[in-house]
């Protein structure tokens, strides 16, 4: 269990799986830079969770910006939404009769990525909410604004697994204190940091080494030539 103290925010993970290095530099360095991309992501986000309290919609009720937390993992954070079906074999809400089911639904501005960083965000708010209401959220969903659909999650054991190994990395990687070494992936280019990681700068130092590294080995060589002749 981790005291309240040491939790780290879940949106980490998502830095984390997309970029250790993008991890470290917001969450030790503190430096951001938005971009296109993260101006449009915060829009959605901001959409998300305008309202101030929750509604109702027939057997559904729908609470916004709802905070999370989780011990166990060491994490806390908002989920944009969090829908609570009515169902017999949920649990009891605060203030509100009957039972119900949990199922989070986060707001992404693209479209479905190739990696799991989105699921596996979405999984532990999942975790969160089981720790906290002490119950089993099953799936959940993945709201994407560029497609305007919902893609639906089922928390499965391998996803739980993911998220619970990605949660201890992060927590390894912020207690280290070391961001990684930069290094110049297709990913770069949409990532907001990159005058700010700059990932070309270690490419031309190690040019400039190996040059360096070929002439002192061409400036070598020559010498043994020159001793080996009569």
């Amino acid at each position: 269990m981790f005291p309240e103290s040491a939790l780290l925010p879940i949106s980490a993970l998502q830095h984390l799986l997309f970029c250790e290095r993008q991890c470290a530099l917001i969450h030790l360095e503190q430096a951001w830079a938005d971009n296109v991309l993260t101006v449009e992501g915060s829009h959605l986000h901001t959409k998300a969770h305008d309202a101030n309290a929750g509604e109702s919609r027939g057997d559904v009720y729908i609470a916004r910006s709802l905070a999370l937390h989780s011990l166990r993992l060491g994490l806390s954070g908002q989920a944009d939404v969090v829908e609570f079906h009515r169902d017999e074999s949920g649990v009891p809400l605060h203030s509100r009769p009957g039972r119900w089911r949990a199922f989070p639904v986060e707001y992404k501005r693209g479209k479905p990525k190739r990696n799991h960083c989105d699921e596996v965000q979405l999984c532990a708010q999942a975790l969160c909410l089981e720790e906290m209401l002490g119950t089993v959220v099953a799936e959940g969903a993945l709201f994407y604004g560029e497609t305007r659909r919902r893609v639906d999650v089922k928390f499965d054991s391998f996803l739980r697994g993911e998220t619970e190994q990605a949660a201890a990395r992060l927590h390894e990687l912020l207690n280290s204190g070391i961001t990684p070494p930069a290094v110049r992936e297709p990913k770069c280019e949409s990532c907001s940091l990159e005058r700010i990681c700059l990932p070309d700068a270690l490419e031309k130092r190690r040019s400039a080494s190996g040059y360096l590294s070929a002439l002192v080995l061409e400036a070598q060589t020559a010498l043994k030539r020159e001793g080996t002749q009569p």
